[in-house]
Protein backbone atom coordinates (compact mmCIF):
# COMPACT_ATOMS: atom_id res chain seq x y z
CA UNK A 1 0.00 0.00 0.00
CA UNK A 2 1.36 3.62 -0.74
CA UNK A 3 3.16 4.99 2.17
CA UNK A 4 0.91 8.33 2.10
CA UNK A 5 -2.23 6.16 2.22
CA UNK A 6 -0.69 4.30 5.02
CA UNK A 7 0.18 7.39 7.00
CA UNK A 8 -3.70 8.89 6.89
CA UNK A 9 -4.99 5.90 8.27
CA UNK A 10 -2.60 6.12 10.75
CA UNK A 11 -3.14 9.64 11.57
CA UNK A 12 -6.82 8.23 11.87
CA UNK A 13 -6.29 6.02 14.21
CA UNK A 14 -4.40 8.77 16.36
CA UNK A 15 -7.26 10.86 16.33
CA UNK A 16 -9.27 7.56 17.62
CA UNK A 17 -7.46 6.88 20.41
CA UNK A 18 -7.32 10.11 21.62
CA UNK A 19 -10.83 11.59 21.13
CA UNK A 20 -12.47 8.35 22.56
CA UNK A 21 -10.16 8.46 25.59
CA UNK A 22 -10.03 11.96 25.87
CA UNK A 23 -13.66 12.19 25.34
CA UNK A 24 -14.26 11.04 28.23
CA UNK A 25 -11.42 12.91 30.44
CA UNK A 26 -13.58 15.65 28.70
CA UNK A 27 -17.27 14.64 30.20
CA UNK A 28 -16.14 13.67 33.47
CA UNK A 29 -14.59 17.51 33.67
CA UNK A 30 -17.99 18.63 32.21
CA UNK A 31 -20.24 16.54 34.57
CA UNK A 32 -17.62 17.20 37.87
CA UNK A 33 -20.56 20.35 39.00
CA UNK A 34 -23.11 18.23 38.44
CA UNK A 35 -22.84 14.92 39.54
CA UNK A 36 -20.53 15.85 42.56
CA UNK A 37 -22.51 17.38 45.32
CA UNK A 38 -20.03 17.73 48.08
CA UNK A 39 -15.94 17.87 48.12
CA UNK A 40 -15.52 14.19 48.56
CA UNK A 41 -18.04 13.48 45.99
CA UNK A 42 -15.89 15.50 43.73
CA UNK A 43 -12.63 14.53 44.99
CA UNK A 44 -13.71 10.83 43.98
CA UNK A 45 -15.03 12.11 40.02
CA UNK A 46 -11.62 13.23 39.76
CA UNK A 47 -9.71 10.48 41.24
CA UNK A 48 -11.74 8.58 38.43
CA UNK A 49 -9.09 10.24 35.88
CA UNK A 50 -6.34 11.04 37.71
CA UNK A 51 -3.95 8.49 36.82
CA UNK A 52 -4.80 8.21 33.41
CA UNK A 53 -5.65 12.01 31.42
CA UNK A 54 -2.51 12.92 30.98
CA UNK A 55 -1.42 9.50 28.86
CA UNK A 56 -4.58 9.98 27.53
CA UNK A 57 -3.48 13.36 25.96
CA UNK A 58 -0.19 11.76 24.67
CA UNK A 59 -2.38 10.40 21.54
CA UNK A 60 -3.05 14.14 20.33
CA UNK A 61 0.86 14.85 20.89
CA UNK A 62 1.37 12.00 18.88
CA UNK A 63 -1.38 12.83 16.30
CA UNK A 64 0.26 16.03 15.77
CA UNK A 65 3.74 15.19 15.33
CA UNK A 66 2.60 12.89 12.67
CA UNK A 67 1.06 14.84 10.56
CA UNK A 68 3.53 17.44 11.02
CA UNK A 69 5.84 15.17 9.89
CA UNK A 70 4.29 13.00 6.99
CA UNK A 71 1.68 15.60 5.62
CA UNK A 72 3.56 19.14 6.32
CA UNK A 73 1.50 21.66 4.08
CA UNK A 74 -1.76 20.10 5.62
CA UNK A 75 -0.33 20.71 9.20
CA UNK A 76 1.09 24.36 8.30
CA UNK A 77 -2.57 25.33 6.71
CA UNK A 78 -4.40 23.86 9.15
CA UNK A 79 -2.46 25.55 12.02
CA UNK A 80 -2.19 28.89 10.48
CA UNK A 81 -6.09 28.91 9.56
CA UNK A 82 -7.39 27.74 12.54
CA UNK A 83 -4.84 29.44 14.73
CA UNK A 84 -7.39 30.74 17.33
CA UNK A 85 -9.34 27.67 17.66
CA UNK A 86 -6.53 25.52 18.25
CA UNK A 87 -4.85 28.43 21.09
CA UNK A 88 -7.86 28.10 23.10
CA UNK A 89 -8.15 24.52 22.94
CA UNK A 90 -4.55 24.46 23.93
CA UNK A 91 -4.85 27.25 26.31
CA UNK A 92 -8.21 24.98 27.87
CA UNK A 93 -5.84 21.68 28.23
CA UNK A 94 -3.34 23.90 30.38
CA UNK A 95 -5.97 24.84 32.10
CA UNK A 96 -7.15 21.53 32.76
CA UNK A 97 -3.45 20.19 33.63
CA UNK A 98 -3.32 22.60 36.54
CA UNK A 99 -6.45 21.71 37.89
CA UNK A 100 -5.89 18.31 38.65
CA UNK A 101 -2.36 19.75 40.26
CA UNK A 102 -3.68 22.80 42.16
CA UNK A 103 -6.74 22.18 43.31
CA UNK A 104 -6.30 19.74 46.23
CA UNK A 105 -3.06 22.66 47.20
CA UNK A 106 -5.32 24.20 49.59
CA UNK A 107 -8.62 23.37 51.85
CA UNK A 108 -10.76 26.14 51.50
CA UNK A 109 -14.25 25.81 49.81
CA UNK A 110 -13.77 28.75 47.89
CA UNK A 111 -10.61 27.67 46.19
CA UNK A 112 -11.40 24.23 45.03
CA UNK A 113 -14.86 25.57 44.08
CA UNK A 114 -13.17 27.89 41.69
CA UNK A 115 -10.64 25.02 40.15
CA UNK A 116 -13.87 23.14 39.81
CA UNK A 117 -15.13 25.45 37.39
CA UNK A 118 -11.82 26.14 35.59
CA UNK A 119 -11.78 22.24 35.24
CA UNK A 120 -15.41 22.44 33.64
CA UNK A 121 -14.41 25.54 31.25
CA UNK A 122 -11.15 23.54 30.18
CA UNK A 123 -13.20 20.44 29.40
CA UNK A 124 -16.15 22.35 27.51
CA UNK A 125 -14.16 24.08 25.41
CA UNK A 126 -12.31 21.94 23.48
CA UNK A 127 -15.09 19.34 23.81
CA UNK A 128 -16.71 21.92 21.35
CA UNK A 129 -13.77 23.46 19.16
CA UNK A 130 -12.53 19.64 18.62
CA UNK A 131 -15.80 18.99 16.94
CA UNK A 132 -15.90 22.44 15.18
CA UNK A 133 -12.81 22.13 13.49
CA UNK A 134 -13.37 18.69 11.88
CA UNK A 135 -16.70 19.49 10.78
CA UNK A 136 -14.61 22.52 8.72
CA UNK A 137 -12.05 20.14 7.91
CA UNK A 138 -14.40 17.65 6.28
CA UNK A 139 -16.96 20.41 5.17
CA UNK A 140 -13.95 22.51 3.45
CA UNK A 141 -12.48 25.58 3.84
CA UNK A 142 -11.46 28.76 1.22
CA UNK A 143 -8.15 27.99 0.03
CA UNK A 144 -6.05 30.11 -2.85
CA UNK A 145 -3.93 28.33 -5.21
CA UNK A 146 -0.64 28.63 -2.56
CA UNK A 147 -3.01 26.71 -0.47
CA UNK A 148 -3.13 29.69 2.47
CA UNK A 149 -6.40 30.10 4.08
CA UNK A 150 -8.12 33.01 3.08
CA UNK A 151 -11.18 33.29 5.16
CA UNK A 152 -11.86 34.93 8.74
CA UNK A 153 -12.84 33.40 12.41
CA UNK A 154 -16.52 33.75 10.96
CA UNK A 155 -15.92 31.60 8.41
CA UNK A 156 -15.23 28.72 10.99
CA UNK A 157 -18.35 29.29 12.48
CA UNK A 158 -20.47 28.17 9.81
CA UNK A 159 -23.70 26.34 10.75
CA UNK A 160 -22.54 22.98 9.92
CA UNK A 161 -19.43 23.22 12.19
CA UNK A 162 -21.13 24.76 15.08
CA UNK A 163 -23.81 21.42 14.55
CA UNK A 164 -20.15 19.53 14.73
CA UNK A 165 -19.19 21.21 17.93
CA UNK A 166 -22.94 20.36 19.81
CA UNK A 167 -22.43 17.08 18.61
CA UNK A 168 -18.87 16.21 19.79
CA UNK A 169 -19.66 17.75 23.46
CA UNK A 170 -23.18 15.53 23.87
CA UNK A 171 -20.93 12.51 22.48
CA UNK A 172 -18.32 13.40 25.32
CA UNK A 173 -20.86 14.66 28.12
CA UNK A 174 -22.47 11.00 27.32
CA UNK A 175 -19.28 8.85 26.95
CA UNK A 176 -18.49 10.32 30.42
CA UNK A 177 -21.27 10.21 31.93
CA UNK A 178 -21.01 5.96 31.35
CA UNK A 179 -17.38 5.88 32.25
CA UNK A 180 -18.22 7.61 35.59
CA UNK A 181 -20.85 5.01 36.08
CA UNK A 182 -18.43 2.12 35.27
CA UNK A 183 -15.62 3.37 37.53
CA UNK A 184 -17.72 4.75 40.44
CA UNK A 185 -20.07 3.14 42.80
CA UNK A 186 -23.19 3.86 45.10
CA UNK A 187 -25.22 8.00 44.28
CA UNK A 188 -22.72 9.12 42.17
CA UNK A 189 -22.91 5.99 39.67
CA UNK A 190 -26.32 6.26 39.97
CA UNK A 191 -26.56 9.97 39.28
CA UNK A 192 -23.87 9.36 36.10
CA UNK A 193 -26.12 6.28 34.51
CA UNK A 194 -29.19 8.55 34.86
CA UNK A 195 -27.35 11.32 33.40
CA UNK A 196 -25.95 8.92 30.25
CA UNK A 197 -29.77 8.14 29.60
CA UNK A 198 -30.90 11.83 29.37
CA UNK A 199 -27.77 13.08 28.05
CA UNK A 200 -27.28 10.29 25.44
CA UNK A 201 -30.70 10.81 23.80
CA UNK A 202 -29.31 14.31 22.49
CA UNK A 203 -26.37 13.12 21.34
CA UNK A 204 -27.93 10.44 19.57
CA UNK A 205 -30.28 13.12 17.77
CA UNK A 206 -27.41 15.73 17.24
CA UNK A 207 -25.12 13.00 15.49
CA UNK A 208 -27.84 11.53 13.27
CA UNK A 209 -28.40 15.14 12.04
CA UNK A 210 -24.63 15.55 11.78
CA UNK A 211 -23.62 12.59 9.83
CA UNK A 212 -26.55 12.72 7.59
CA UNK A 213 -25.45 16.32 6.75
CA UNK A 214 -22.15 15.19 6.19
CA UNK A 215 -23.30 12.41 3.88
CA UNK A 216 -24.97 15.16 1.79
CA UNK A 217 -21.77 16.60 1.96
CA UNK A 218 -19.35 14.33 1.54
CA UNK A 219 -20.49 11.16 2.05
CA UNK A 220 -20.02 7.90 0.18
CA UNK A 221 -21.34 4.38 0.66
CA UNK A 222 -18.57 3.30 3.12
CA UNK A 223 -18.84 6.98 4.67
CA UNK A 224 -22.78 6.00 4.75
CA UNK A 225 -22.21 2.46 6.62
CA UNK A 226 -19.82 3.42 9.04
CA UNK A 227 -22.25 6.27 9.96
CA UNK A 228 -24.92 3.93 10.47
CA UNK A 229 -22.76 1.61 12.33
CA UNK A 230 -21.78 4.59 14.63
CA UNK A 231 -25.41 5.32 15.29
CA UNK A 232 -26.07 1.94 16.23
CA UNK A 233 -23.03 1.86 18.33
CA UNK A 234 -24.47 4.63 20.35
CA UNK A 235 -27.81 3.21 20.94
CA UNK A 236 -26.58 0.06 22.06
CA UNK A 237 -24.38 1.94 24.30
CA UNK A 238 -27.54 3.67 25.81
CA UNK A 239 -29.90 0.34 26.20
CA UNK A 240 -26.58 -1.53 28.15
CA UNK A 241 -26.28 2.01 30.43
CA UNK A 242 -30.40 1.37 31.19
CA UNK A 243 -29.94 -2.18 32.12
CA UNK A 244 -26.75 -1.12 34.43
CA UNK A 245 -24.58 -3.22 31.93
CA UNK A 246 -21.70 0.01 32.73
CA UNK A 247 -18.60 -2.09 30.66
CA UNK A 248 -21.04 -2.74 27.69
CA UNK A 249 -22.16 0.71 27.59
CA UNK A 250 -19.05 2.00 27.88
CA UNK A 251 -18.35 0.24 24.67
CA UNK A 252 -21.08 1.18 22.87
CA UNK A 253 -20.11 4.84 23.53
CA UNK A 254 -16.67 4.34 22.85
CA UNK A 255 -16.87 2.89 19.58
CA UNK A 256 -20.25 5.63 18.55
CA UNK A 257 -17.15 8.15 18.82
CA UNK A 258 -14.57 5.83 17.27
CA UNK A 259 -16.54 5.14 14.32
CA UNK A 260 -17.80 8.58 13.48
CA UNK A 261 -14.44 9.63 13.07
CA UNK A 262 -13.58 6.81 10.97
CA UNK A 263 -16.88 7.95 8.90
CA UNK A 264 -15.19 11.27 8.82
CA UNK A 265 -11.67 10.95 8.15
CA UNK A 266 -13.24 8.47 5.09
CA UNK A 267 -15.51 10.65 3.88
CA UNK A 268 -12.80 13.19 3.37
CA UNK A 269 -9.85 11.36 1.56
CA UNK A 270 -8.43 11.23 -0.41
CA UNK A 271 -8.46 15.14 0.68
CA UNK A 272 -6.86 16.32 3.82
CA UNK A 273 -8.15 19.80 3.64
CA UNK A 274 -10.63 20.38 0.85
CA UNK A 275 -10.89 23.68 -0.31
CA UNK A 276 -14.15 26.07 -1.02
CA UNK A 277 -12.70 28.42 -3.07
CA UNK A 278 -11.34 25.82 -6.13
CA UNK A 279 -11.31 22.10 -5.73
CA UNK A 280 -7.73 22.35 -7.95
CA UNK A 281 -6.92 24.20 -4.35
CA UNK A 282 -7.61 21.36 -2.56
CA UNK A 283 -4.47 19.36 0.16
CA UNK A 284 -4.58 16.12 -0.50
CA UNK A 285 -3.00 12.82 0.50
CA UNK A 286 -0.75 13.59 -2.57
CA UNK A 287 0.59 17.41 -2.68
CA UNK A 288 0.37 17.65 0.92
CA UNK A 289 3.01 14.79 1.78
CA UNK A 290 6.25 14.40 2.43
CA UNK A 291 9.08 12.65 0.42
CA UNK A 292 8.72 8.95 0.79
CA UNK A 293 11.90 8.53 2.43
CA UNK A 294 10.23 10.58 5.69
CA UNK A 295 7.40 8.51 5.01
CA UNK A 296 9.16 5.15 4.99
CA UNK A 297 11.70 6.41 8.30
CA UNK A 298 8.58 6.98 9.89
CA UNK A 299 7.04 3.84 9.45
CA UNK A 300 10.10 2.37 10.86
CA UNK A 301 9.91 4.07 14.21
CA UNK A 302 6.31 3.69 14.34
CA UNK A 303 6.46 0.16 13.87
CA UNK A 304 9.26 -0.16 16.75
CA UNK A 305 7.63 2.40 19.32
CA UNK A 306 4.13 2.23 18.68
CA UNK A 307 3.51 -1.53 20.89
CA UNK A 308 5.49 0.05 23.74
CA UNK A 309 3.87 2.80 24.07
CA UNK A 310 0.04 1.01 23.53
CA UNK A 311 1.22 -1.64 26.61
CA UNK A 312 2.35 1.08 29.12
CA UNK A 313 -0.95 2.98 28.90
CA UNK A 314 -2.74 -0.68 28.63
CA UNK A 315 -1.02 -1.51 31.70
CA UNK A 316 -1.82 1.78 33.24
CA UNK A 317 -5.65 1.28 33.12
CA UNK A 318 -5.36 -2.66 34.45
CA UNK A 319 -3.76 -1.25 37.48
CA UNK A 320 -6.38 1.57 38.24
CA UNK A 321 -9.16 -0.49 37.07
CA UNK A 322 -11.30 -0.67 39.98
CA UNK A 323 -14.23 1.11 41.03
CA UNK A 324 -14.17 4.38 43.64
CA UNK A 325 -15.81 5.51 46.11
CA UNK A 326 -16.81 8.29 48.23
CA UNK A 327 -16.10 5.72 51.45
CA UNK A 328 -12.48 5.73 49.90
CA UNK A 329 -12.10 9.66 50.19
CA UNK A 330 -10.89 10.74 53.72
CA UNK A 331 -12.45 13.94 55.63
CA UNK A 332 -10.08 16.55 54.93
CA UNK A 333 -7.27 16.31 57.40
CA UNK A 334 -8.10 12.67 58.64
CA UNK A 335 -5.06 10.00 57.38
CA UNK A 336 -5.75 8.96 53.71
CA UNK A 337 -5.43 5.57 53.31
CA UNK A 338 -4.28 4.52 50.08
CA UNK A 339 -7.57 3.63 47.32
CA UNK A 340 -8.32 0.13 46.09
CA UNK A 341 -6.89 0.12 42.65
CA UNK A 342 -3.96 2.90 43.25
CA UNK A 343 -0.27 2.56 43.74
CA UNK A 344 0.86 4.36 46.64
CA UNK A 345 3.13 7.38 45.71
CA UNK A 346 1.59 7.25 42.15
CA UNK A 347 0.77 10.83 41.31
CA UNK A 348 -3.11 10.99 40.44
CA UNK A 349 -4.04 8.30 43.21
CA UNK A 350 -5.72 11.16 44.38
CA UNK A 351 -5.64 13.92 42.11
CA UNK A 352 -8.58 16.00 44.01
Amino acid sequence: MDLNVVWFILIAILWVGYLVLEGFDFGVGILLPVLGRDDRERRAIINTIGPVWDGNEVWLIVAGGATFAAFPEWYATLFSGFYLALLLILLALIVRGVCFEFRSKRPEPEWRSRWDMALFGGSLVPAVLWGVAFANIVRGVPLDADHEFTGTLLTLLNPFALLGGLTTLALFVTHGAVFLALKTRGEIRDRANAAAGRVGLGAAALAVIFLGWTQALRGDPPSLLLSVLAAAALVGGLLANRAGREGWAFAGTALAIGLTVVALFVALFPDVMPSTTDPANSLNIVNAASTPYTLTIMSVVAVIFAPLVLLYQGWTYWVFRHRIGVEQIPEEGSPEPPAVGTVPGVAGGDAG
